[in-house]
């Protein structure tokens, strides 16, 4: 309980705490994972990099069917980028609490910090993996630059907004139950098919295109698309919906995160 003569600190100030705690675990979690050297941190992006610049050579051997006006390169670049950065970042949120738990023992780490950590990392890892495997692929000719790049900001956001917000729901929830972590690898794997990343909403008989607009990450990967190709495909999604579906993951996963530290301190 706090002492009732002693002044609490301002929102700023608090503000202030967070952003510097949240800046020393950033390079914490970057020397932990990738080393000091620089190499190590470029693997950053070259790990999300080399996962979807293999998926779109396989496509390509394989001679993967994709639609005119749209590369079958470009069309893996933008899906299984969008993939990595829901499934990448819930991954490393479950049970990041438990992982750092002695962190948790410093009066000004919080574990919202530890989840801010990880999403921040990982959302900038497969926000510079696409953006490198883009302007590559632009400068060599193989695909057309990005036909509406404030739509394909637009997407991005939603994406990476529903990446942390998803992230900081179930990496709190693994807190309170180890099952989470564990079912979240099953689940990813059947939610992987089915995210967009391998075919367009269009592309579905009317039927089956209300049921997977049901899947937010849907939305995104057809906003993204709609950005990259323009008018070349015809999109399906809901802006609005994904938002909604955002804001209860978020609102959920700070509730949850809010009486965690507690839990585990119990346990």
């Amino acid at each position: 309980m706090e002492h009732p003569l002693v002044p609490r600190p301002s929102f700023r100030r608090s503000l202030t705490i967070q952003q510097r705690v949240v800046g020393a675990l950033l390079m914490r979690e970057v020397i932990t994972r990738f080393g000091r050297h620089n190499v190590g941190v470029l693997w950053l992006i070259g790990e999300p990099m080399l996962f979807t610049l293999g998926i779109a050579i396989l496509w390509s051997i394989m001679g993967h069917k994709n639609e005119p006006g749209m590369p079958i390169v470009a069309f893996a670049v933008t899906g299984y980028s969008s993939v990595l950065v829901w499934r990448n970042t819930v991954l490393r949120c479950t049970m990041a609490v438990q992982q750092n738990i002695g962190l948790l023992y410093h009066r000004n780490v919080q574990v919202i910090d530890v989840f801010l950590t990880r999403i921040i990392v990982e959302i900038a890892g497969a926000t510079g993996s696409f953006l490198t495997l883009s302007l590559v692929f632009s400068g060599l000719e193989v695909i057309d630059p990005p036909r509406d790049l404030l739509q394909l900001t637009f997407g991005w956001i939603m994406l990476s907004w529903l990446g942390g917000s998803l992230a900081l729901m179930m990496g709190a929830l693994s807190v309170y139950s180890h099952l989470v972590e564990r079912l979240w690898h099953p689940t990813s794997y059947v939610l992987f098919p089915l995210s967009g990343a391998a075919f367009m909403v269009d592309w579905l008989p009317t039927e089956l295109q209300k049921w997977i607009l049901l899947l937010p990450m849907v939305h995104g990967v057809e906003m993204v698309r709609e950005g990259f190709f323009g008018a070349a495909v015809r999109t399906h999604f809901d802006a609005g919906y994904m938002a909604l579906c955002c804001l209860g993951f978020t609102l959920a996963g700070l509730v949850l995160a809010k009486n965690a530290a507690s839990h585990v301190g119990a346990e």
